[in-house]
């Protein structure tokens, strides 16, 4: 029987403003990525979504990314490779400190948005964060995108690595998302998500907008979470998934 984890992009409120329904999208998946504090998230912001993933039996990791709320890390922000890894490094460490406030076991790092993509692409990034995951704790898993420069790096490094897909993203022939700047990289509704991840689970692989496959392990599947539709296609997901005979559990145990 497959077994695969179900994964979501959370606390990316800032103080008194809000992004996304934690409470609810955590009753749905079975891994959360908490931001740092630094594309998005606070201390107080940290704790509140740790605490609501541990009610609710949640794995959960650090999701650093760009020191950039305004463009809630979707901006690439040039940097020397060692500042990258310093950068990241700051994040997990400081979300490692909540953790250990609420008492949870950290179990994994994602890179978020902006950084994510350019660490997909280039390997100086990719290994900038893989340097960083190994140096603050060598037992984290890495959640890297599948078939990218950042999953080789993990691997080449020993890390242990789980691969992702998403749910609600479309791919390029060559296995990488298709940028958010393109007509129909988003995928809005719940139906269409689930029977594409369903496919793409039963095929193994990444399948591209244009049908393409590209063959990868699959550990994990992302469902954005500040995507204004992110609970129902979450549900509508886990659903198809289950109905298909996947058991949904998180990767990390």
């Amino acid at each position: 029987m497959t077994t695969i984890d179900l994964n979501s992009d959370c606390g990316e409120s800032y103080g008194p403003w809000r992004m996304g329904d934690d409470a609810a999208i955590l009753k749905i998946v079975t891994t959360a990525n908490i931001a740092c504090g630094f594309h998005a998230g606070d201390p107080d912001t940290m704790v509140e979504t740790l605490r609501l993933a541990k009610e609710s039996r949640v794995s959960v990791g650090a999701h650093p990314g760009f020191d950039d709320k305004p463009g809630f890390g979707r901006r690439i922000l040039p940097m020397a490779p060692e500042a990258m890894t310093r950068m990241v490094a700051y994040q997990i460490g400081a979300f490692m400190g909540m953790a250990a406030l609420v008492g949870v076991p950290v179990t994994h790092v994602k890179a978020h948005g902006a950084l994510s993509n350019f660490a997909c692409v280039n390997r100086p990034a990719a290994d900038a964060i893989v340097a960083a995951v190994k140096a603050v704790d060598p037992s984290t898993t890495l959640l890297a995108v599948a078939t990218t420069e950042l999953e080789r790096a993990a691997l080449d490094a020993g890390l242990n690595v789980a691969s992702e897909i998403f749910a609600d993203r479309t791919y390029e022939p060559d296995g990488q998302l298709m940028s958010r700047a393109k007509p129909g990289s988003i995928i809005h509704e719940a139906d269409v998500a689930a029977a594409h991840t369903v496919e793409m689970v039963k095929a193994r692989a990444v399948i591209a907008h244009d049908g393409t496959r590209v063959a990868t392990p699959i550990h994990s599947i992302c469902v954005h979470g500040d995507n204004p539709h992110a609970v129902g296609v979450a549900a509508a997901v886990r659903k198809a998934l289950e109905a298909s005979g996947v058991t949904v559990a998180p990767f990390a145990r």
